[in-house]
C-alpha cells in the first residue's frame, strides 16, 4: 500500500483559491482510484472529487465547477484545485486511494468512503467570509 500526504491547507478568504496536493510514496498508474473528501468536526467524511484509472472525474454537487480535480502519475501526486472557496469549504481535506488487484485499470468513480482503504492525514482549509 502507497502512504499519501497531502499539502498545500491554509487560510483564505471568500471568493479566493487553494490547490491541494497529495503526494503518494509510490507510482499512483491506472490501477488506483483516487480521491478528495472532507470533514468538519462532529460530522462525516463527505467525498468531494474522485479520479479513476481513465483520468474521468466525478464531483460532489456542492463543489461542481469551483473544484477541478487531476492527477500526475509520473510524479506520484494527486491535486485539488479550488476556486471560489465559500465559507462552507471550511474542513479538514484527506486524499484517498484504492488500488484495483491484478493491474486491471481502476474504473470506478466514488464519492463513498468505504470506495477507499488508503488515506493521508490531512490538510486544513479555512474560508473566512
Amino acid at each position: 500500500q502507497v502512504q499519501l500526504v497531502e499539502s498545500g491547507g491554509g487560510s483564505v478568504q471568500a471568493g479566493g483559491s487553494l490547490r491541494l496536493s497529495c503526494l503518494s510514496s509510490g507510482y499512483i498508474g491506472s490501477d488506483y482510484c483516487m480521491g478528495w473528501f472532507r470533514q468538519t468536526p462532529g460530522q462525516e467524511r463527505e467525498g468531494v472529487a474522485s479520479i479513476n484509472g481513465y483520468f474521468v472525474t466525478a464531483y460532489a454537487d456542492s463543489v461542481k465547477g469551483r473544484f477541478t480535480i487531476s492527477k500526475d502519475n509520473a510524479k506520484r501526486f494527486l491535486y485539488l484545485q479550488m476556486n471560489s472557496l465559500k465559507s462552507e469549504d471550511t474542513a479538514m481535506y484527506y486524499c484517498a486511494a484504492y488500488r484495483k488487484e491484478y493491474s486491471v485499470v481502476c474504473s470506478t468513480l466514488s464519492l463513498r468512503k468505504s470506495a477507499y482503504n488508503t488515506w493521508g492525514q490531512g490538510t486544513q482549509v479555512t474560508v473566512s467570509s
